[in-house]
């Protein structure tokens, strides 16, 4: 077994033991006499996740930060309704502001987005439906994880991978579609310096669809390229989408 699977697994093991420590004391700075613990939790961490810092005063900033997000995720594991899984990632010792600005999310304001007729719970149902439904479960559904690296491109992946699942669950057929299409032919994100969701969407909309993957690869270079949409057959396409509300638990 490789010593970063080693690392994963006892840091899995040291953080659900820890989280219920800290949960109550997000930014507090009496997390005595639990530092010690948490301290040794972030250094397996800095190792898995190759992470330095340039001084001590950084080094004491980012231990919060990541303190903060144990605590969140404790938090987010103990109130969800669903199966979700909330835990140790690489970005850990990022703030909020942070992850949105090194990974693409932009903020919307108001007017931004675009004026979209369907509403949630418009459609006519003309048929029963069960009382739950896991796509998981359904081979196919769930497309293989992206990695972005440092292209700010997180809102073509979603969409990408809204859209995959979509097609198979509506068609019974796996696709993988391009992201760098997305990135390529958007017209109000700026490729990977980041990017909207809608946009995305709108992205499909007018070009009538989205070549594979194969296709029309992932380069996740900063440099502007070409939009190639016309040059691609389509293999997946939408009618519409709908925006969804913020809250989540509402939406459900």
């Amino acid at each position: 077994m490789a010593p970063t699977v080693y690392l994963s697994c006892l840091l899995a093991l040291l953080v659900a033991g820890l989280a219920q420590h800290i949960k109550d004391s997000l930014w507090e700075k009496d997390l005595d006499p639990d530092t010690l613990k948490l301290e040794q939790v972030f250094e397996l961490f800095r190792a898995q996740y190759n992470r330095s810092y340039s001084n001590p005063k950084e080094y004491a900033r980012r231990l919060e930060i990541f303190a903060h997000n144990l605590a969140q995720a404790q938090k987010m594991e103990t109130e969800d309704l669903g199966t979700a899984e909330f835990g140790m990632t690489p970005f850990s010792d990022l703030t909020e502001e942070e992850f949105e600005q090194l990974h693409g999310h932009q903020k919307i304001t108001p007017g931004e987005t675009p004026a979209v007729g369907t509403k949630v719970g418009s459609e006519v149902v003309m048929e029963s439906v069960p009382p739950s439904c896991d796509w998981r479960k359904l081979k196919g559904v769930k497309s293989p994880i992206k990695e972005q690296g440092n292209c700010n491109c997180c809102w073509a992946m979603a969409a990408a991978g809204n859209i995959e699942a979509l097609w198979s669950i509506r068609y019974n057929q796996s696709v993988q579609v391009s992201v760098q299409e997305l990135l390529d032919c958007n017209r109000c994100g700026d490729g990977c310096k980041g990017g909207f969701v809608w946009d995305a969407f709108v992205t499909v909309l007018n070009n009538s669809g989205l070549a594979s993957e194969k296709d029309y690869p992932f380069r996740g270079s900063l440099k502007r390229h070409k939009c190639l949409a016309s040059n691609y057959k389509k293999v997946a396409w939408i009618q519409d989408f709908i925006m969804l509300q913020n809250n989540e638990q509402s939406a459900a």
